[in-house]
């Protein structure tokens, strides 16, 4: 099969993906082998080539918003079919034991394991998933528009769920990309006034398209104080920027799996009158399901720009510089 390869953590302005033929995967015990359609390019993908995350497994095939359909199962296989459309995202293993896993919160097992980190992603013609872990797409979404739901659209799930926004709340949005254009759309068709914040003009027409209240470069120039806010940009000195715009008893979610450093905050400026600071730590399964029917409810549709397989390093490029409105997906099939 043909998969883009990463041989060594390095910037992606020197292109370090390299498409290769490699021998497909063979599922094993329940696992099943889907044959890829398209994957969804994310930031954490950039983490991971260029060394922000330390490397887990080197080579490695990128890659964990993946849309395919199963055409191989293992031995022990009992729930998916040959045939069936299905979505591999970011979370591939828990223990089913440990405290975490046997409260619901499988997102902190420590031993879970990821797509396109621990083990090959969705780069490539074939990738394998224990079923458990693989998720049905409703027939609302197109393979395309599917793709970023996985992770953009989980995750940024999560981080609207830890928000805490109340009932027709106002809600803040700091950085526009992928998975805050997705979460606008959900937050908007609840009810919510939404606020966002992007330093790209083509961002901030994209919100305002979408149905902001407010969208603008500068936090500054918010109208008002808001209930609850989302950083999605991965820029630590935002945070007490967000902090001193939120209301009494508002809360910040921070999205991403990496953040340059925060600085110092002032107690009565930035946290006093029960303002909150909540992180997001990746998901659980159920965060998926619930995200996936959410979303075909609220006719959530992803903005993508697409791209061939062996223009990976492109579209990455194109993430990194904030060229890409809405979602950048590597068609594959």
């Amino acid at each position: 099969m043909k998969a883009m390869i990463l041989a060594r953590q390095a910037a992606i302005e020197s292109s370090p993906l390299s498409l290769v033929d490699v021998e497909p995967p063979v599922p094993t015990g329940t696992q099943v082998r889907v044959a890829v359609r398209c994957c969804a390019l994310c930031r954490t993908d950039l983490h991971v080539i260029e060394g922000d995350l330390p490397a887990h497994k080197l080579p490695l095939i990128p890659g964990h918003q993946v849309v395919g359909v199963v055409d191989r199962l293992g031995p022990n296989c009992r729930r998916l079919a040959l045939g069936q459309r299905v979505g591999i995202a970011w979370l591939r293993h828990t223990c089913g034991q440990c405290r975490y896993c046997l409260s619901g919160r499988e997102n902190l097992c420590e031993q879970q394991l990821f797509t396109g980190y621990d083990a090959d992603g969705g780069y490539a013609q074939y990738a394998v998933i224990d079923e458990d872990y693989a998720y049905d797409i409703p027939p609302a979404f197109g393979d395309l528009e599917a793709a970023p739901l996985l992770c953009a659209g989980i995750v940024g799930y999560r981080a609207l769920k830890r928000a805490n926004v109340p009932d027709k709340g106002r809600l803040a949005i700091y950085g526009f990309g992928s998975s805050a254009h997705i979460i606008a759309q959900i937050a908007i068709h609840r009810g919510v006034d939404l606020y966002v914040v992007s330093r790209d003009d083509k961002h901030v027409a994209l919100a305002r398209k979408l149905g902001a209240v407010w969208a603008g470069q500068r936090a500054q120039d918010l109208p008002v104080k808001v209930d609850s806010a989302i950083l999605f940009a991965p820029v630590g000195t935002l945070v007490p920027i967000a902090l001193e715009h939120l209301d009494k008893g508002g809360t910040l979610a921070i999205a991403g799996i990496y953040l340059t450093p925060i600085p110092a905050l002032d107690y009565n400026r930035h946290v006093f009158y029960e303002r909150d600071i909540r992180s997001v730590t990746a998901n659980t399964r159920d965060d998926g399901r619930e995200l996936l029917q959410e979303a075909a409810r609220a006719h959530v549709h992803p903005q993508v720009q697409v791209y061939a397989l062996d223009k990976a390093n492109q579209g990455l490029q194109d993430l990194k510089a904030d060229r890409i409105s809405g979602t950048g997906v590597l068609s594959i099939a």
